[in-house]
Parts: C-alpha cells; sequence; structure tokens
C-alpha cells in the first residue's frame, strides 16, 4: 500500500513545488534535500516533508541567501540556534543595505547622464556614450564598485 504522505515521484514534487526536476537534482547534489531510497524495482518517492523543504529554499533565495548560506540555516532549522540564524541574517541585511546603496549611485549617475542627452537633443556626441568611454560614471557616481 502506497503512504499518501510519500507518494510523489520527482515530477510530482516539482510540480508541486514550482520547481524543475533538475532543480530538485541539483539541490540532492548540493546536500540541500535528500534522496529518498529507491524501493526494490520501484522509483523514488517523495512526501510533504520534500516539498516544505523546497518551499524553505526557494523563499530563502528570494531573501537573497545563497545556497551555501541557505545550507548553513538549514543546519540551524531545529530552532535551538536561533542567534546563529539571527547573524546570519543580520549579515544579509548588511549585504543588502550596501547594495541599495550601490544602486541608489547607479540610479543617480544613470539619472544625470539621461538628463545631459535630454538636455543637448540635437547634439552630434551623445553625452552618455562619451561618458561611457571616459569612465566617467565612477566619477558621477562616487563608492560605485564593479
Amino acid at each position: 500500500m502506497l503512504d499518501k504522505a510519500n507518494s510523489l515521484t520527482i515530477g510530482g514534487l516539482a510540480k508541486a513545488a514550482n520547481v524543475n526536476v533538475e532543480t530538485i537534482r541539483y539541490y540532492q547534489r548540493r546536500g540541500l534535500l535528500s534522496e529518498p531510497k529507491r524501493p526494490p524495482g520501484g522509483i523514488r518517492r517523495y512526501g510533504f516533508a520534500d516539498i516544505d523543504r523546497l518551499t524553505f529554499v526557494k523563499t530563502a533565495q528570494q531573501l537573497g541567501f545563497s545556497l551555501d548560506e541557505i545550507s548553513d540555516l538549514l543546519r540551524l532549522e531545529d530552532g535551538t540556534h536561533c542567534e546563529e540564524a539571527s547573524a546570519l541574517a543580520e549579515h544579509k541585511l548588511k549585504d543588502v543595505r550596501e547594495k541599495i546603496e550601490r544602486l541608489v549611485k547607479i540610479e543617480e549617475a544613470l539619472s544625470e547622464m539621461v538628463s545631459q542627452c535630454h538636455a543637448q537633443p540635437d547634439s552630434i556626441a551623445c553625452p552618455l556614450i562619451a561618458s561611457l568611454h571616459e569612465g566617467d560614471i565612477g566619477k558621477k557616481a562616487k563608492g560605485i564598485s564593479f
């Protein structure tokens, strides 16, 4: 008799978790998702816990965590390592804030370049293209590192 809690094929798991089968296999190779044993003459079956695990991984990715960081979080998921999980999240938050600062500087530089283009519509030389050739973006967006 088939256990309904573990009744999904890898294709069914992929559909239920809204991921590709290759994504599941990749996560298994990375150790983010276990690979169930294959019964003699049968196929591997997955269940609700696997869907939950994939949801955890995908949600963490949406928050900007790398697969290595997600692996670290999964090792802490027993609920007794809240301080460590919090430290990982604080580090990620710091990274996100730094990226936002860089993006704001990039936006300011691009906005200025676009304004220059609009200010000189009949110019033969495009100020934006000229700025890119001259490396002026670094001057306009101080602190941007690529």
